[in-house]
């Protein structure tokens, strides 16, 4: 203990009661506490002005990264404007489509009014359209003919353009050596546009069978060998045997009997289409010719026009005749024969439509 302590202590002693300490030794304990005291204030104090330094920085540091995260906000776009955005993007592309469509639209109408402006010039120069009342009768039944005419010359041409392609395809899978998967593709594709061609034929014999019959649909080289408007079973048939060989016994009796069997029903068929040709020109002879009985006319041209009608059943049986030909060989055949032999097939068509226009196309020596 320091003597000044003991001295005080000494003091309350002595008096009983305890004195007021003296300005020296006031000033004593003061600079006592101050020595002790002075360390701990200035390390307080540097401790509390790092805390709040450190408290500065990181609030810095925060704001910056709460800074940078709402700028990401703002600049990347919603939900909503991406679905608008991908909306706008197929409501254009759906435009574009109907734009093309639209387009098509118009170039098969013109070529349609083409087609029948064409007929209607063709009508006029063979003089369908005669003065008169019975005239005016007579030209729209001819000019709804001619347009019903001109649609299948059109599909036809259409016709003509698919089996070229698929005629190109089935070359080159034979020539690939596809699988025969493959290839019964290929052939039950050929096979059901070839049934295409007997609806639209159909169709068109109900507006104008005349059309159907005359071949006016065809090239000049294949008018030559038509019958009842379209080709002959046995005749193809004959063609087409040698491009399918090797054939089996068994396929070669087949082909044989379907052959025989085709050609009695050509027979059949034509002496039917002959005997309705006398049937008709009997009734249209019968009678005084030179007479100007109106009665006796009409009453003869009528019975003319019921025989006429059978002009049309005579057509769909032709065109029956050669679907199930087709239907039975494909049968008879292997898949890959069947390929071969529409191939052939195609190909026969298409040299008969080149000789046509090579035909056209040659010189001429001046008359």
């Amino acid at each position: 203990m320091d003597p000044q302590s003991t001295q005080y202590i000494s003091s309350r002693r002595t008096g009983g009661a305890f004195d007021s300490p003296s300005t020296r030794q006031l000033d004593m304990w003061a600079d006592s506490f101050k020595a002790d005291n002075s360390p701990r204030t200035g390390t307080s104090s540097n401790m509390e002005g790092d805390a709040k330094v450190d408290k500065s920085e990181d609030a810095n540091r925060g704001t910056v990264v709460v800074s940078r995260s709402s700028d990401q906000e703002a600049n990347k776009p919603s939900d909503k404007v991406l679905r608008r955005l991908a909306q706008n993007r197929e409501a254009a592309r759906k435009s574009r489509l109907r734009k093309k469509a639209y387009v098509q639209q118009l170039e098969t109408s013109r070529v349609k009014l083409n087609q029948l402006e064409q007929e209607l010039d063709r009508a006029r120069q063979q003089g369908i359209y005669i003065g008169g009342s019975s005239g005016d009768h007579i030209s729209s039944a001819n000019g709804a003919a001619n347009a019903g005419a001109a649609a299948f010359d059109l599909e036809y041409a259409h016709w003509v353009e698919e089996q070229n392609r698929q005629i190109s395809d089935l070359r080159a899978a034979l020539t690939a050596h596809v699988t025969d998967i493959e290839l019964r593709i290929l052939v039950e594709g050929g096979m059901a546009h070839y049934d295409a061609l007997f609806r639209m034929k159909s169709v068109a014999a109900k507006s104008d069978v005349f059309h159907l019959v005359s071949g006016m649909w065809k090239t000049p080289a294949e008018r030559c060998f038509m019958w009842m408007g379209g080709f002959r079973p046995s005749e193809l048939l004959k063609i087409l045997k040698p491009q399918l060989e090797p054939l089996t016994e068994q396929q070669v009796m087949s082909v044989d009997n379907l052959q025989h069997s085709s050609q009695q029903a050509e027979d059949a068929l034509s002496q039917g289409m002959e005997a309705l040709q006398q049937s008709l020109a009997e009734t249209l002879a019968a009678g005084s010719l030179g007479a100007s009985n109106v009665a006796n006319y009409m009453g003869h041209m009528a019975m003319a026009m019921g025989k006429l009608g059978m002009l049309e059943n005579f057509v769909h049986q032709a065109d029956n005749l050669r679907q199930q030909t087709l239907q039975q060989m494909s049968r008879i055949l292997t898949t890959r024969q069947a390929a071969r032999g529409l191939l052939a097939m195609g190909d026969y068509f298409s040299r008969l439509r080149a000789l046509s226009s090579l035909w056209a196309a040659r010189p001429r020596e001046p008359a």
